[in-house]
């Protein structure tokens, strides 16, 4: 009796984790492309109140400056955060609805570009003149300058009579810098600096026991799961940026179209927001 009841909790077992694998094999199942997932940061930064006027910005580069690579057996060439943060940080521009970003980091191109419809139209219209770019109000700077492994780590397992499951975590932090420069002056009208985690968990089970004489069972399965960098450094640029337009507020560098929105709930928890003091 004792061994029908162990083998039933032993096929019990197995039927849950069949379940369980059945589960994570259609979640991860082959999908189509489609839009990048986006943090709450974004729906803040979608939210905020409209400008009185919008700034037209330029971002030439937002480089990661961390120097870390991908821990062996990776790469040794692989980098640890995006080489895109460019990119990010001026779809956030542009998505806030209080910046018009202008190009500057294919400046080059846009320039043979230019020569290129100059040429073309000269030999059909004498009287064609080319507009001028748009000059930037401010200047965009900064980068990714940290990458924290291994921050915190821990776990915990359970083993009773052969059965047992364990679970594991990772925080990594990625750390950006972002700074906005008035163009007339060259005076840093902010700086500010946003730190994310990057959150990895390992889930496992498993079943080693002797059913009866020279006969084992061993069932094992897990999961891993890896928040994705590329989505903390976006998160932490949008956070950065919310905060910048905050500070702009409260600095009266710019202002909003109608005043009477500086109690906006978003906009406030930025207002009220205080980096955290790390005690020694």
């Amino acid at each position: 009796m004792k061994l029908l009841a162990t083998i039933k909790r032993s096929l019990a077992l197995l039927l849950l984790i069949s379940l369980s694998g059945c589960a994570v094999k259609d979640e991860l199942g082959i999908k189509t492309a489609g839009l990048t997932p986006r943090s709450n940061t974004y729906s803040d930064l979608i939210a905020l109140p409209k400008p009185k006027g919008k700034i037209v910005t330029a971002v030439y580069n937002f480089r990661d400056q961390t120097g870390q690579y991908k821990p062996i057996p990776s790469s040794n060439f692989s980098t640890a955060v995006t080489q895109g943060a460019t990119s990010y940080l001026i779809t956030a521009l542009r998505d806030s609805g209080w910046f018009i970003p202008v190009e500057r980091e294919g400046l080059q191109n846009l320039l043979t570009e230019r020569k290129i419809i100059r040429a073309t139209e000269k030999n059909t219209n004498d009287t064609f003149e080319l507009p001028p770019l748009m000059p930037a109000t401010v200047v965009v700077e900064g980068g990714i300058v940290g990458y924290d492994t291994n921050v915190r780590t821990g776990g915990t397992g359970a083993r009773y009579l052969g059965i047992g499951a364990s679970e594991q975590y990772r925080q990594d932090q990625v750390t950006i810098n972002l700074r906005m420069i008035n163009t007339r002056s060259g005076e840093v009208l902010d700086s500010i600096m946003t730190t994310k985690t990057v959150y990895s968990q390992e889930v496992q089970t498993g079943v080693f026991k002797f059913i009866k004489f020279k006969e084992l069972l061993e069932i094992e399965a897990g999961m891993t799961t890896n928040e994705p960098v590329q989505v903390c450094v976006m998160s932490a640029i949008e956070s950065a940026l919310i905060h910048l337009i905050a500070n702009g507020l409260k600095n009266n560098n710019w202002q909003l179209a109608n005043p009477s929105e500086l109690d906006n709930k978003t906009l406030k928890r930025y207002f009220d927001a205080e980096s955290p003091i790390i005690k020694s």
